[in-house]
Formats: structure tokens, sequence, C-alpha cells
């Protein structure tokens, strides 16, 4: 596993939850998801970009998060998955736990995500 990529797409992981705390998520995704990616939720729905940005206008902020055993795929040509348990916090809710999948591909700007999957979880991965 290399360490680097690793914690490069950490840092991207880190920065969309940030995002999801101060309220800024849409502008963020909006930002880093490729015009064609998606987002499949833990209920199922699946979401485009444009989908993605409306959802987080609106959406109540994350009070926190953790990240746990986050682990990375680089599957060469630019692309890397990178696998991870996420906990949010949301006062006055039921914390969510759920298994993070985050395919990436590089472009000329830097790294954009392609798919994003939430798998929900009752214990940590």
């Amino acid at each position: 596993m290399d360490a680097d990529l690793t914690e490069e797409l950490l840092d991207l992981e880190r920065a969309g939850w940030d995002s999801l705390c101060d309220g800024s998520g849409d502008e963020f995704y909006g930002a880093l998801m490729a015009p064609d990616g998606l987002m499949i939720l833990a209920n199922g729905q699946i979401m485009t970009r444009d989908d993605v940005v409306a959802a987080l206008a609106g959406a109540p902020p994350w009070s926190s998060y953790e990240i746990t055993n986050a682990r990375t795929i680089d599957l060469g040509a630019g692309v890397a998955v990178l696998v991870y348990v996420g906990t949010g916090h949301r006062s006055g809710s039921s914390d969510f736990v759920g298994v993070m999948t985050s395919v990436y591909r590089r472009t000329a700007d830097g790294w954009q995500l392609a798919l994003y999957q939430q798998t929900a979880s009752a214990v940590g991965g």
C-alpha cells in the first residue's frame, strides 16, 4: 500500500467531511466530483453531481466525524480507490456509521471523485 497515496486521498475525504460540518459541502463536492460522477447513498439512492450539490445546499451540518481503517487500492493509470469506516455525528440524531468507498481519477487539475458509495454498518470494519 502506498502511504503517500492513502494520505493524499484521506486529505480529500477529511476536507469533504469538514465541508459537511461547516455547511459548504455543496460547493466542495460541486468542485470535487467529476461531471459524470455518482454518489450511492446507504439508502440505495443514486445521485448525480447536480443532485448532490442541490441536496447538500440545504442539508443540516454534521457536528463532527471520525475516519478509521483506511485502505487504498491503486488501480494504475491515475485511478485509485479509498475505503474507510466513517462515523458522522449530528446533534439530536443517532450517529451514522458506514463503510465509505471513494473512487478517484487523476486529471490535469488534480483528483476528481468519480464514484462514492456508502454502506451502512452497525460496527466499524
